[in-house]
């Protein structure tokens, strides 16, 4: 008895194959459907009703009214945004030449893993644990204040909790590996024959960095300080645990709301002015990076 090789019928294995990129498009499509699209839905629902004792009233938009006819809110809107701005800027400041040491100027391989993995590391830790270590060095008798003391440069502690400076420390620390991470891989990308060729063309090493290396990383820098916006801009633990109650940004503000008035509207309406606004400064930003990338 001869063995038989038992093919699929034509059209059966086409039809498999026609199949394989829908499931792979589908899953992830129905998980962000699941866990992204659903949860805003719902706050977007909350947002635009109002609880009446019985159940939700009708469509209103009272809540956005309430939020934006306020001073108080657009105060601490105007704080948010300013601690995350202020955030990226030095973010951007610090992490560049840091991206800059990492790929340019160290050759050891040894000692640049050993940076990365310092880098890195800090990164798998608690946000709470971080924070509560700067409340430590930040106090009145914190390691900074006696060390600037020992040194005479001030003749009294100076107060960092409780202040937007104490809270962009913090976030500057937490936030700071992402554009290191981003620029360094941009960094990295560099055909240096481009530079070399600006070089023998006679362009200055000042010259060439701001027309040739900086456009090219740019991409690079702009999703990393994209990364550090959104997330200082929504951030909660480090600002609430470095405010001491005297400062107030949003995403205090709204979890105030879910968790002590229990107003999930007015709350809701909060997360999606929050939202609203950084998606505007994200595209900004993003349409900033595409010109000056070069990208068309």
């Amino acid at each position: 008895m001869n063995p038989t090789l038992s093919l699929p019928a034509h059209g059966e294995g086409t039809h498999r194959l026609r199949l394989a990129p829908v499931w792979m498009i589908g899953v992830p499509l129905l998980f962000f459907a699941a866990f992204f699209l659903a949860p805003l839905a719902v706050v977007l629902v909350a947002s635009l009703t109002s609880a009446n004792g019985i159940g939700l009233s009708a469509l209103t938009f009272a809540n956005y009214a309430r939020v934006l006819a306020d001073h108080y809110h657009w105060d601490v809107t105007l704080v948010t945004f300013r601690i995350a701005c202020l955030t990226t800027v030095f973010c951007v400041l610090l992490g560049y030449p840091l991206a800059w040491y990492l790929v340019r100027i160290v050759r050891w391989q040894a000692w640049r893993r050993a940076c990365v993995i310092l880098l890195v590391v800090p990164m798998l830790t608690s946000n709470i644990v971080r924070s509560f270590g700067w409340m430590v060095l930040l106090g009145r008798n914190g390691l900074i204040n006696e060390a600037l003391l020992a040194s005479g440069q001030i003749e009294r502690p100076i107060r960092f909790l409780g202040t937007e400076t104490g809270i962009l420390i913090g976030m500057v620390y937490v936030l700071l590996p992402f554009v290191v991470l981003a620029a360094g891989n941009s960094l990295a990308r560099v055909d240096t024959s481009l530079e070399q060729a600006s070089a023998d063309l006679g362009a200055k090493p000042y010259e060439t960095f701001f027309h040739v290396t900086l456009p090219l990383t740019m991409p690079g820098i702009v999703a990393g300080a994209i990364m550090v916006f959104t997330l200082a801009v929504s951030a909660y633990v480090t600002p609430a645990l470095l405010s001491g109650g005297r400062v107030t940004v949003l995403s205090m503000l709204i979890f105030q709301q879910y968790s002590s008035t229990f107003d999930i509207h007015y709350g809701g309406a909060l997360s999606i002015v929050l939202l609203v606004f950084t998606l505007a400064m994200v595209a900004l930003a993003g349409r900033i990076g595409v010109v000056r990338g070069g990208v068309r």
